[in-house]
């Protein structure tokens, strides 16, 4: 038992010995090769993509979502009350300012004009009347006045042919306001017969529009003043859109707009900033912005959604590259630029400006030109050696950097 334990102890004692032998020979084995590979580690060249940093023109773009509205509204109602006889127009019918659109029932008010110009002539004729007396009342007074003169002619009788004049110039001013009165109503029901034409007068904008709705039929009774058309100004056309405050400063009348609709989705139409509200909507916190737009051929229609783009900012000469080589490293954004010379990059902090779809207007310390790494940021650092697969210019002086190190 005792021999037995002895061999044990032993054998625990040489594999402790072996594992150790072998774990150092591991260790030593990975020493040479740290040591011998860590200078090609060192200066082996990463594969990266690049692209040039040009300098040109970039522009700050926002679209808006927005919808059409007509740039002016008509709404044809009648002065009068009657039943609509006929209706000149329909839905999407070109109207022109001035236009006869509907017609209601006159025969009430051509009756109306009858009796008014009944009355006239009664008022004229007891006008021809008061003039008549009152130039008999003249003479007879001049008579008496002479009669009264040589004495013949009594002071009652010339009192009574000078009461006699002034009534009758009286009856002669009221025969003539009588006949101004019948004037005035014969007027008024003509000017109510020609309400029953009911015309599209509209003041301002263009000389043709286009009905929008109509709200009856012919056949109708309506009321004085009942909505019979909507009658709307298409050319120019209003787009309108709502913007944030942090557009809002940028927005200025007369910028131009690009816009796009679903109803014409291969297509652009131009406008421009005709009005910006002064105010904005607390619910939205947003500011009505309206915009003029060219509709000559009336294809675009109030109710359309569209998208407006504007630039709110452009940049002559600004310093671009491509998103993809923004780069964040502890904290900071930068890029890293190729040297050509030894094909190294060098990292460069820079703050981003304007972003035009995949270009970024960056501002540095220094002046930036050359190539900038695009993929394969990861693997390198500031002074890495790179190498740019496909680029043989890249590989020219990457080899002849190898020969002279060499």
């Amino acid at each position: 038992m005792e021999a037995k334990g002895n061999n044990r102890v032993c054998l625990t004692l040489f594999l402790r010995v072996v594992v150790a032998a072998v774990g150092w020979g591991i260790y030593d084995r990975l020493q040479q090769q740290r040591e011998e590979s860590g200078p090609d580690r060192k200066s082996a060249a990463a594969p990266v993509e690049v692209a040039p940093i040009v300098t040109g023109s970039i522009a700050l773009r926002r679209t808006f979502s927005g919808t059409l509205e007509a740039r002016a509204e008509f709404v044809v109602a009648p002065k009068v009350s009657g039943h609509v006889e006929q209706l000149n127009v329909n839905l999407a019918d070109s109207v022109r300012r001035g236009q006869v659109v509907a017609v209601l029932d006159d025969d009430e008010y051509i009756q109306a004009v009858n009796q008014a110009e009944a009355d006239l002539a009664v008022a004229e004729a007891n006008l021809a009347e008061a003039e008549s007396a009152l130039e008999i009342a003249v003479r007879e007074f001049e008579r008496i006045r002479t009669l009264h003169q040589r004495g013949v002619a009594s002071d009652s009788q010339l009192d009574k042919a000078k009461a006699d004049r002034s009534a009758k110039t009286a009856g002669l001013e009221v025969a003539r306001a009588q006949v101004t009165r019948a004037e005035a109503a014969l007027e008024t029901v003509n000017i109510r017969l020609g309400y029953t034409r009911v015309k599209a007068d509209w003041t301002g904008g263009d000389d043709s529009r286009v009905v929008a709705e109509r709200y009856v039929d012919e056949g109708q009774t309506v009321s004085a003043n009942a909505e019979l058309l909507l009658i709307v100004e298409l050319d120019p056309i209003t787009g309108v859109i709502f913007v944030s405050e942090k557009d809002y400063a940028r927005l200025q009348p007369g910028q131009e707009a690009s816009l796009a609709t679903d109803a014409y989705p291969q297509e652009r139409f131009s406008g421009r900033i005709e009005r910006i509200s002064p105010v904005f909507r607390q619910a939205t916190r947003q500011a009505r912005v309206e915009l003029a737009i060219d509709n000559s051929a009336m294809r675009l229609k109030p109710g359309m959604f569209i998208r407006a783009t504007v630039v709110l900012e452009r940049l002559s000469r600004a310093t671009i590259v491509p998103e993809q080589a923004l780069t964040h490293r502890d904290g900071q954004t930068g890029i890293f630029v190729v040297n050509e010379e030894d094909m190294t990059v060098g990292w460069f902090p820079v703050e981003t400006g304007i972003r035009e779809g995949d270009r970024v207007q960056v501002t540095g310390g220094n002046p930036l030109d050359g190539r900038v790494v695009v993929l394969g940021q990861q693997l390198v650092d500031d002074g890495s050696q790179v190498t740019i697969p496909g680029d043989e210019q890249g590989e020219a002086t990457a080899a002849g950097g190898g020969e002279e190190q060499g």
